[in-house]
């Protein structure tokens, strides 16, 4: 069989590879704090007999994009945004420290402060435990601290900290569920520089104009593709056709 149907039914699959990660980065244009996935194509050399004179294309996540998205003011004492470089510890379902940028928190029916998705925030010394019928303020610094209705300001309580952190971009990675970790799997120290701004969520970073572009452009390049494999099946239909008359 030609060797270019194989070389072009990789490329097409490939391609489909990243319109599923342009399209997935879409889906989460609404999702707080979300950092877009970046993909690119990569040339893999054949090895066989012979000299390496074929590539094929392979699609390869080489990691996220770490700028920062718009700041949206929401006025609710519970939402945060991280202010420059940084992130929010928590626990991730396989009990171990994962990251996230998501600053719409809420306070579980055990009294735990928790992100929206129900994960347990991070503090100091662990999760945070919440009491009930309080009134909650998160500093600037990430303090968590309460007031009881009905008394004064100053007489606020401490509850803890929200753990704060800021890696390096490559020490960390993407999860499946859209989570950071470290690459070490071991818990990043705690970072006094990162600051939090209260009353207000993190949109995503995703750019709508860019992807619709990108998703233009692989659809061009997948309909290239296709165009080869009928090339090569006309070639080889013509060729049979020769062959029969000699």
């Amino acid at each position: 069989m030609d060797r270019l149907i194989y070389t072009a039914m990789t490329g097409a699959k490939q391609i489909m590879e990243q319109q599923t990660t342009v399209s997935h980065n879409m889906a989460n244009v609404g999702s707080t704090g979300f950092r877009a996935q970046v993909d690119t194509f990569r040339a893999v050399p054949v090895e066989g007999k012979g000299l390496p004179t074929r590539t094929q294309v392979v699609d390869d996540t080489i990691g996220a994009d770490f700028s920062e998205g718009t700041i949206r003011q929401t006025g609710r004492s519970l939402d945060v945004a991280v202010q420059g470089a940084g992130w929010i510890a928590v626990q991730a379902p396989d009990g171990k420290e994962a990251y996230t940028r998501a600053g719409a928190l809420k306070v579980s029916p055990n009294g735990i402060l928790q992100t929206e998705g129900g994960l347990n925030v991070r503090g100091d010394s662990g999760p945070i435990a919440i009491p009930f019928e309080t009134s909650l303020m998160i500093g600037k610094d990430g303090t968590v601290s309460s007031l009881v209705p009905g008394s004064i300001p100053e007489t606020m309580a401490v509850l803890g900290r929200i753990k704060l952190v800021n890696p390096p971009a490559d020490s960390i990675k993407r999860g499946d569920d859209g989570l950071f970790r470290s690459n070490t799997d071991k818990p990043v120290a705690a970072d006094p520089q990162v600051t939090l701004l209260g009353g207000a969520l993190e949109d995503s970073n995703v750019n709508v104009v860019d992807c619709m572009v990108r998703m233009i452009s692989l659809g061009r390049q997948f309909d290239m593709n296709m165009s080869l494999l009928k090339n090569a099946q006309d070639n080889a239909t013509k060729a049979s056709q020769i062959l029969n008359l000699s």
